[in-house]
């Protein structure tokens, strides 16, 4: 069988791009067909590959800037010719899951996210992004037509698939789609050791933009006086900054044996946004430490109260000062936590996506 993979765009590093790098992994023959492709930004991660850009790529500005183009990508996704592929596999969470491919043609759509500035609120989205003030004043008037758009495309797909059951809940909400759920991969191995001495810091870890909610945390680390150490880098840094005491220290971007060792002596792992799937708190529990984290998204399907750590109920400063004066009084259990974390073994989820693709292909020729 022939087979290609559509990603959105390959501008940076992100969950996304890790379960893009398994299906590679999966189908080395296949091309990968995408809006925009950033070769400094993405390194030599898939410089090996065959990678088919759209007209996008062109444009000024698209490469660094692509969040100020959401009118012109659903003709941008729709310019591929898939008509010599047998299964074309999309990894969407926003446009890929729109092209357009011929009846013959199985198309299975792995969906991090139906597209979230379309359906939830896209004036916040616009502020998290830091648009200029003209692009925030025009996304509320735009956002009717592409609503419109990511609705009839939806019908596009044959099979889908979501991260979680979280996505799963949006997909049948927006989409009035079925779709089974295979959780991303997570190099767990990497995290997992057997035994390190932990320290009194807690910590946090993800790209510094205002839905991950690190001014909570920061505004709560103030008041408590705890050590809270920060890695990531994001367009919140400078902000957020501002706002820590000493007791906050920001290690912005770090090497993956420094990450490991973060993890591993963490008094804790912090988690207050909510999530599609949150790879950082898999990480954490690979390493075996608890989390306190916000009920909500994903984690409330991965995270056992208080076996592997502690919730919180409102996105408040109040609310995880409040978890952290409780956290000490409970005990976790260490080899539990790094346990569960095991479901979501990078090679497990290779050879869950290669099951399910051989499935629904089989059945899928029964029926031409």
């Amino acid at each position: 069988m022939k087979i290609a993979l559509v990603h959105d765009y390959l501008v940076q590093h992100g969950g996304a791009e890790r379960v893009l790098e398994c299906f590679c992994e999966l189908f080395p023959e296949a091309p990968i067909y995408t809006l925009i492709y950033d070769k400094d930004a993405m390194g030599d991660t898939f410089s090996h590959c065959n990678i088919h850009t759209s007209s996008l790529q062109k444009l000024p500005l698209a490469r660094k800037r692509h969040r100020i183009f959401p009118l012109f990508m659903p003709t941008a996704i729709e310019e591929f010719d898939f008509s010599q592929f047998d299964i074309v596999l999309s990894d969407s969470s926003s446009f890929a899951k729109g092209i357009i491919t011929r009846p013959e043609t199985l198309h299975v759509s792995y969906v991090h996210t139906p597209m979230r500035y379309a359906w939830d609120d896209c004036q916040k989205y616009t502020q998290d992004f830091g648009f200029p003030k003209i692009i925030e004043k025009i996304v509320p008037f735009m956002m009717n037509g592409i609503r419109v758009w990511d609705r009839v495309s939806s019908d596009r797909v044959d099979k889908y698939i979501a991260n979680s059951q979280f996505v799963a809940r949006r997909i049948k909400k927006y989409y009035n789609k079925d779709a089974v759920v295979i959780n991303p991969p997570v190099n767990v191995d990497y995290f997992y050791n057997e035994k390190t001495d932990t320290k009194d810091y807690f910590l946090m870890v993800g790209r510094l933009i205002a839905y991950k909610r690190h001014d909570i945390a920061i505004e709560a680390f103030n008041k408590l006086g705890l050590p809270l150490k920060i890695i990531g880098r994001g367009p919140e840094l400078a902000t957020l900054k501002k706002q820590a005491n000493d007791n906050i220290e920001f290690l912005e971007r770090v090497d993956d044996e420094k990450l490991a060792k973060y993890y591993a002596q963490a008094k804790a792992f912090v988690f207050p946004q909510e999530e599609d799937f949150g790879i950082v708190a898999i990480e954490a529990m690979a390493a075996g430490r608890p989390l306190i984290a916000y009920r909500g998204g994903d984690i409330v399907e991965h995270m056992q109260e208080p076996q592997m750590g502690i919730f919180f109920d409102e996105q408040t400063p109040e609310a995880l000062i409040g978890a952290v004066d409780n956290f000490d009084q409970y005990h976790f259990d260490v080899d539990h936590i790094k346990k569960q974390s095991q479901q979501f073994d990078r090679e497990l989820f290779k050879r869950t996506m290669k099951d399910y693709i051989d499935i629904v292909f089989e059945e899928h020729m029964k029926t031409r």
